[in-house]
């Protein structure tokens, strides 16, 4: 999974030369509206598809997923995020205007975009078992056992214990958690992606300076050690001294799985988000794209990654994912660290819960046709109670299984089909 999509994100970045990072403002105004066309086909604007996409992305990866590499493979392994976050930027551009480019319609006649459909359309029908492969792998890899798990384990570690509640019963406690959090989603999965959209466009900007203030509050604190910090990550990704075994090879691995993990760059699942933009210009959307890795993994996992390191819990033995970034904030803002922390965690868990679902909503859609997608949505919400009572060991990997699977033809369709994008892109940014 990581040669293919660390490798796919390097192909982009030299096949397009870089071009679409000069285009980079001109995404930002595409965001804000100034090219809208309410005639343009497509169910969502611009800023509800990046919403969409970013409610799935900025969540517990972000939170948990960096103090996991963190305690895996050291301070180090930020550095290596940040690579798959670059190069993730170029994958978003391909993979999401092909999105566009190469849209198709259900067995209701609704148009739909992904990489299922661009597989089809663009490389014809002999490639369709790539498709069904994606699909097939999309319909557990867009669960999210992992999100409802750590939030789980956050509410149990900061609220329930301290209250003495559950402490003989954790399975039960998981379980009631688990079923609230099904009911929340299901009240607004079941409205389709116009009200996911609806939804993530209000709770994510929110989400996301909620988290930032917190994060920001610690490296005010910290701002004389922050040059020493960055100084660390640089060193220990090309030593390895951090991690166990102590190879730069292992720092890597998990710098650019998480990495990978947090933005989701070449696995196809926010291409199906900015497949329903409304929009007749697909590199617009693949412009708008590349926005997501740089605020989801450069911004956010890194700042959490100060928060983590400017604390110094990442040396304490038998913290981890959430437990460890939920310290840190305690240590540093006490009793307010811990219940903004929290609101932020319920937020990102809530609105990536709430996104995931049309993603495999789609996926089952386009196996089984739109009828299926009830009850697929049906399958999401138990899935949602499980994950909140398994362990985080078989949650992660179930969930990178997946994930590999679904990479395969996203990063293979999106490589054969890249000159079509550099001929669209070519076109594009001549008429500007």
């Amino acid at each position: 999974m990581l040669i293919i999509l660390l490798g796919g994100g390097i192909y982009f970045s030299i096949y397009s030369r870089f071009v679409p990072f000069k285009y980079f403002r001109h995404g930002f105004n595409i965001l804000l509206g100034r090219y809208n066309d309410p005639d343009d086909p497509g169910d969502i604007t611009h800023f509800q598809a990046l919403s969409s996409a970013l409610a799935s992305t900025v969540g517990l990866g972000n939170i948990s997923g960096v103090a996991i590499a963190i305690n895996m493979g050291g301070p180090g392994a930020l550095f290596w995020m940040w690579l798959s976050a670059v190069v993730g930027m170029s994958t978003k551009f391909f993979s999401c205007t092909l999105s566009i480019l190469f849209r198709g319609k259900d067995d209701a006649g609704r148009i739909q975009g992904g990489p299922m459909y661009y597989i089809e359309n663009g490389l014809g029908k002999k490639f369709k078992p790539l498709a069904v492969i994606f699909s097939l792998a999309g319909l557990i890899g867009c669960t999210v056992m992992f999100q409802s798990n750590q939030l789980a384990d956050i509410i149990r570690n900061q609220v329930f214990e301290p209250n003495g509640w559950f402490i003989d019963k954790a399975m039960t406690g998981n379980f009631i958690q688990g079923s609230i959090m099904a009911i929340l989603t299901a009240l607004v999965i079941f409205g389709g992606i116009k009200r996911i959209g609806q939804v993530a466009s209000f709770m994510v900007p929110i989400m996301v300076v909620l988290y930032l203030f917190a994060g920001l509050l610690v490296i005010f604190n910290h701002i004389t050690e922050i040059p020493s910090l960055f100084g660390l990550i640089i060193h220990d990704a090309f030593t390895g001294e951090s991690v166990m075994g102590g190879t730069v090879g292992a720092v890597i691995v998990v710098g650019v799985r998480r990495g990978l993990f947090s933005n989701e760059a070449g696995l196809g699942t926010s291409d199906m988000a900015h497949g329903a933009a409304m929009t007749k210009e697909p590199v617009r959307e693949g412009l708008v794209a590349m926005i997501e890795p740089f605020i989801d993994t450069i911004v956010v996992c890194t700042i959490t990654a100060m928060v983590i390191l400017a604390s110094g819990v990442w040396q304490n033995e038998g913290l981890n994912g959430v437990t460890m970034t939920t310290t840190a904030f305690i240590a540093e803002l006490g009793s307010f660290g811990q219940w903004l922390l929290l609101a932020a965690v319920l937020t990102f868990s809530i609105s990536t819960m709430m996104s995931y679902s049309y993603y495999g909503s789609k996926c089952s859609g386009y196996l089984f046709g739109t009828k299926s997608i009830f009850y697929y949505r049906c399958f999401y919400t138990v899935t949602i109670v499980v994950g909140a009572m398994i362990t985080i060991d078989v949650v992660i990997n179930l969930v990178d299984g997946m994930y590999a699977v679904m990479a395969i033809p996203t990063v293979v369709g999106s490589a054969m089909l890249s000159p079509k994008v550099m001929a669209e892109a070519k076109r594009y940014f001549a008429g500007l």
